[in-house]
């Protein structure tokens, strides 16, 4: 009985230990920013292609316990939160993790971009999965955006579907239960589905990172792809809007949650535990 107890003291005070108050694992949601992006980003719905656009993060350490993720866009026409039907939040590690590879060719590359599949996901048509709230920040303008325009090469290059006017919107969305995700690098993909014919765009921030925001290394820019293209996907900057000098774009997102000790440090609470062990056995 007593090594019972003892055996559950250990790991009530590992959860201790492991547990805190959420941080912020990443985040760059400034938004007063020169020519800002809108990209379209939503789940297959009737009459509409599923639209991916994605943006990275790294997670160092030993990993982290994300349990929130905030994010700004655009809401097209005279659609209003009211109008989100779903939300689906998707996480994919860089290719060719998770991927065919080599791959097929129909873009000018895959180095550097998400993978083809998605190594986590959260979706709130699935119940108990997480729950959402919105503020609404006003009218806005972006420069240029994406949402017909994705097409496999050579046509890659558009120059964007040109200037979008919204309402500007911040979601911030809690998991139900926290997405595990190892150290590694990222990229995350927020889809918002409206039950109007209208449009969900995500909108982009600073590039490079500044405080207060977390400044990564390497930061990647933001790539998309529609259902035609997948698995690949393109570079929003680079491959779409190109030009002379093409732009490179980050989005506005943050990741929240609780960072998970590293090895060493685990290995030197299991240590501690062990020496207390003994000490109380000499003790008896």
């Amino acid at each position: 009985m007593r090594k019972s107890i003892f055996a559950l003291s250990c790991v009530l005070a590992f959860a201790r230990v492991a547990a805190g108050t959420p941080v912020v694992l990443y985040s760059n949601l400034q938004l007063n920013i020169p020519n800002p992006m809108a990209a379209a980003s939503r789940p297959q719905s009737a009459g509409k292609i599923e639209i991916e656009a994605a943006d990275d993060f790294i997670i160092g350490g030993g990993g982290a316990a994300v349990t929130e993720f905030k994010f700004i866009g655009l809401l097209t026409g005279n659609s209003t939160a009211a109008d989100i039907q779903a939300i689906n939040l998707e996480v994919y590690r860089v290719f060719p993790k998770d991927s065919t590879n080599p791959p097929s060719g129909k873009v000018p590359t895959r180095v550097n971009s998400p993978s083809d599949v998605a190594f986590a996901d959260a979706d709130s048509t699935v119940p108990g999965s997480l729950a959402f709230s919105t503020t609404s920040l006003g009218a806005f303008s972006a420069t240029n955006s994406v949402v017909n325009g994705i097409h496999p090469s050579p046509g890659q290059t558009t120059g964007g579907d040109g200037a979008v006017r919204g309402t500007e919107i911040e979601f911030d969305v809690l998991l139900n239960s926290p997405m595990l995700l190892p150290a590694d690098h990222y990229f995350f993909v927020p889809q918002v589905q409206l039950v109007t014919a209208d449009n969900f765009l995500w909108l982009s921030a600073l590039r490079p990172i500044v405080a207060p925001g977390t400044p990564i290394n390497p930061d990647l820019q933001a790539w998309i792809r529609n259902g035609d293209l997948e698995p690949d996907w393109l570079r929003i900057g680079t491959d779409i809007v190109g030009g002379g000098t093409p732009p490179t774009f980050n989005m506005a997102f943050e990741v929240d949650g609780e960072a998970v000790p590293e090895p060493a440090t685990l290995l030197l609470f299991g240590t501690g535990l062990a020496a207390i062990a003994r000490r109380g056995r000499k003790t008896r």
